[in-house]
């Protein structure tokens, strides 16, 4: 935590933040025509806990492409793999997690399927109970991408960064 002086004496409080990354679970955008202006995961040092948020994630491998085009439950299982790598990062895993929010390109055909993979990752990670989560029909940044999820955690002050 910092404590900042306005110019007019104000006294600002700032929360300490570190990016998070991780290279395998893809951290930037590489092939955008524009900079993108947001991190892919930040970490924010809170009194007594540490805040861990995961920005929409999709199924990419570690050089940005799309993989497991047309296929929702591959592509959902790489997604949770990918948040899994970025919050590893930080010392943290599937068990931290919260709140997650789901994006899917097809609610009526593909929620199903994703929610199976769902359903089944959090029980191979014996997750109880399964985080807070919401599901909304989006237009994706990329075509072939059918998922994308953002998630946040909560790690104690000691746990951090491997």
């Amino acid at each position: 935590m910092t404590i900042d002086k306005t110019a007019s004496d104000e006294t600002l409080v700032r929360f300490d933040k570190t990016q998070v990354k991780e290279e395998k679970a893809l951290n930037e955008a590489y092939d955008y025509e524009t900079p993108v202006p947001f991190t892919r995961g930040m970490r924010v040092e809170l009194p007594g806990y540490s805040l861990i948020l995961i920005s929409g994630t999709a199924s990419v491998d570690d050089e940005g492409r799309s993989i497991h085009v047309g296929d929702i439950k591959a592509q959902s299982w790489r997604t949770f793999e990918n948040i899994e790598a970025l919050l590893a990062s930080e010392g943290a895993d599937w068990h931290d997690v919260v709140r997650t929010t789901c994006y899917l390109r097809d609610m009526s055909r593909d929620y199903e399927p994703f929610n199976e993979v769902r359903h089944a990752f959090y029980l191979d990670r014996e997750l109880e109970p399964f985080p807070a989560s919401t599901g909304i029909q989006v237009t994706l940044c990329r075509e072939d991408l059918l998922v994308e999820i953002e998630a946040m955690a909560i790690v104690p002050p000691d746990r951090k960064k491997k």
